[in-house]
């Protein structure tokens, strides 16, 4: 594996309280990873430092085979970023947008080719300031990859979209990371979207990664029980198992092969299920 990110060992405080406790964190090249930790979890200090807008403590902390902390331009320029709450420049179109950030890269993509990539060529003429929440966003892409980065942050990318701009977004960055091989470090506080989208999940708690696995592995979430539920003699039965396909056979065997279970339903732990119970949260 080739990694893009490499951490060990970070830490950072804050007036004596730890804030990073002791990171440690691999994403390969080309990957799609997705940082999970409810708020004041650690996420945004940890991506802070690997963006190299923080300094850290201690630790070894190695970004595209460079220290953030100690990073040239060239090195800047392999990075592209998406903030949760990023400026646009209102009055200005979507082109004469794209096209100022581009200046800023020796070797931008073309400004026609970016805005076509994030579906915005119809609004390319558009002011910023007339499009909708989920057309600015594309924007905000759009300057986030004009300058070919090998690793792209996202930020809370989502928060505020309607179902059918978030399904399009999520599609917008499989292509990115389909077509360039671009690395993707995502923070989300939708599980579906981590889901969807990742490759690999890290949850984070108290400035601890606490678990990190495919989003179908995390915390042994594919060996775990399922509940197998169904009504039996007037009242709802209950049963959890490891081997849910089996208990369903014993089951449809008392009622007979041809008869209908009634309410029956297998639930396996959902991604949030798995996810609460590493931060110790109730469900």
């Amino acid at each position: 594996m080739t990694e893009a990110v490499r951490v060990r060992d970070l830490r950072k405080s804050y007036h004596g309280s730890p804030a990073v406790d002791g990171v440690d964190l691999d994403i390969a090249e080309g990957e799609i990873f997705a940082l999970l930790g409810p708020n004041g979890a650690g996420k945004t200090t940890t991506v802070e430092i690997l963006e190299g807008f923080r300094k850290r403590d201690s630790g070894e902390v190695r970004v595209l085979g460079e220290d953030p902390q100690r990073a040239s331009r060239r090195w800047r320029y392999g990075i592209g970023l998406v903030l949760q709450n990023a400026s646009d420049m209102a009055d200005m179109t979507v082109a004469e947008t794209v096209r100022h950030f581009a200046r800023y890269y020796p070797g931008p993509r073309p400004v026609d080719e970016v805005i076509e990539l994030v579906g915005l060529t119809a609004k390319a003429g558009a002011k910023v300031r007339t499009l909708s929440g989920g057309q600015r966003r594309r924007v905000d892409v759009a300057i986030g990859v004009i300058g070919r980065p090998r690793l792209l942050f996202l930020d809370e990318p989502t928060t505020g979209f309607d179902p059918e701009a978030r399904r399009q977004f999520w599609a917008l960055i499989r292509l990115l990371s389909e077509q360039d091989g671009t690395t993707i470090l995502l923070t989300t506080h939708y599980l579906d979207e981590a889901e969807t989208l990742a490759d690999r999940v890290g949850v984070i708690n108290a400035g601890r990664v606490l678990a990190v696995d495919t989003p179908a592995e995390l915390g042994g979430r594919s060996t775990a029980e399922a509940e197998v539920t169904w009504l039996e003699n007037g009242a709802t039965q209950s049963l959890h198992t490891k081997e849910p396909t089996a208990a369903v056979r014993d089951i449809a065997a008392r009622f007979g092969d041809s008869a209908e279970i009634p309410h029956l339903a297998v639930h396996r732990p959902t991604l949030e299920d798995v996810y609460l119970d590493l931060i110790g949260s109730p469900r």
